[in-house]
């Protein structure tokens, strides 16, 4: 599939999405949330991509929404013919959802700004690094609107209640080491050794694991952490490890340590995953 406002590259498992407007820091608009959905069902389709990372063309990751509609740019009665997506639901949160629902870890390398949804649409991925000029802004109530893209449910999981109220009320920009500090961001890099720095993480991912375990895996750790009880993860773990104990990938993976070697992990998302998988499209367990 071609791209307007993405690059979509594969190297050895490793899927790289790069935002690709740059005369425009990469703003958000309707083409780019289309694209961003359609990316991530073509990532989830195919079992070559292991791990997904994105980044951004030049020098912002993401300026956020694309304002060249000036006050209209949020009114979506006055901008019905290019909705996106659903009247009745932001862009950002219908891209954050699909996110969510990958079966893939994804990591965000912040190579630039990232303000407004182009920060809230990265909460659902999985680990996020910064180059040292990045600058973040939940910018909101400063432009009159409220928070989008499913970030007041992402974000005080992320960084905390506090912390979270701090960023959002005040609407300002802070930089890298803020982020780091706050918990948004896993580590800081100099700006040559931040996509490095991410493909490294991917590849440990990539080259060391199951897909089937990661995608069980990623999901469990989102979904989970989010019930009212631990009996509620302890019905899905029990089930996911039984399934997973018996299979090829379990013998491999013991086998291959026994015998001091790489494992060669055979299972695919694509045909291998449980049959109480998704499991939150089912009734609950008894």
């Amino acid at each position: 599939m071609n791209y307007d406002t993405l690059d979509y590259a594969i190297d050895q498992g490793v899927l790289t999405l790069t935002l690709n407007r740059p005369e425009r820091m990469n703003a958000f608009n309707a083409t780019m949330m289309r694209e961003l959905i359609a990316a991530f069902d073509q990532a989830d389709a195919d079992d070559q991509v292991r791990v997904i990372i994105m980044t951004g063309a030049g020098k912002a990751f993401c300026a956020g929404a694309d304002l060249e509609k000036g006050g209209d740019t949020f009114n979506r009665e006055a901008r019905a013919e290019e909705a996106l997506g659903d009247l009745d639901r932001d862009g950002g949160g219908m891209v954050a959802l699909r996110i969510y629902e990958c079966k893939k870890p994804v990591i965000a390398a912040f190579n630039g700004a990232a303000v407004g949804v182009g920060v809230t649409m990265t909460l659902p991925m999985d680990i996020r690094l910064a180059a040292d000029n990045a600058r973040f802004g939940f910018v909101f109530a400063r432009r009159g609107i409220t928070m989008e893209a499913c970030s007041s449910w992402f974000l005080p999981r992320l960084v905390g209640m506090q912390q979270a109220a701090e960023w959002v009320y005040t609407g300002r920009v802070f930089n890298a080491d803020e982020a780091l500090r706050g918990g948004l961001v896993r580590s800081v890099h100099s700006a040559d050794e931040l996509l490095p720095a991410a493909q490294t993480l991917a590849r440990e991912i990539a080259d060391n694991t199951s897909a089937v375990c990661t995608a069980l895996n990623r999901q469990m750790l989102w979904r989970l952490s989010a019930t009212d009880h631990p009996m509620e993860a302890h019905k899905i773990d029990s089930r996911a490890i039984g399934y997973m104990g018996q299979s090829p990938d379990a013998a491999e993976g013991v086998t291959s340590f026994l015998e001091k070697r790489p494992a060669r992990f055979s299972m695919k998302p694509g045909s291998d995953m449980p049959d109480f998988y998704p499991w939150w499209r089912k009734r609950k367990f008894e």
